[in-house]
């Protein structure tokens, strides 16, 4: 698992506003969060976030120079590395305000890989 964080690069340029860069569809697989309603990410931190606080993502994903702009809400806390899972929050994408798009663009790149049994970041 630990290799997968490698191409995960998680920027915290203001509070509450995420950058992230996922560069390889197997860290885009760990980080996706696609059982949770509208789809969401894991994205590794050491920032401390709450359930339910609003966050502004700017994503990068794999090789598209476009980044998304998108509104979510954590709704997953791993306040510590634990079992070989990494530290960071969990995000839900917003109905609107790019979740839509997003969770298109992802599912999209991850195509049949979504109905993997490889463990992610956060099952």
């Amino acid at each position: 698992m630990a290799e997968d964080l490698t191409e995960i690069t998680a920027i915290t340029p203001k509070p509450g506003v995420l950058s992230l860069a996922i560069k390889e569809k197997n860290a885009l697989y760990a980080a996706y969060m696609s059982y949770v309603k509208g789809g969401g990410l894991f994205i590794p931190t050491n920032k401390p976030f709450k359930i339910g606080e609003e966050v502004f993502m700017l994503l990068s994903l794999i090789d598209d120079p476009m980044k998304l702009k998108v509104v979510g809400h954590v709704v997953w806390v791993s306040p510590a590395a634990q079992a070989g899972r990494p530290q960071g929050i969990g995000v839900q994408f917003s109905e609107k305000d790019g979740g839509l798009q997003a969770r298109d663009k992802i599912e999209s790149l991850l195509g049949g890989a979504l109905q993997s049994s490889r463990p992610t970041h956060t099952m």
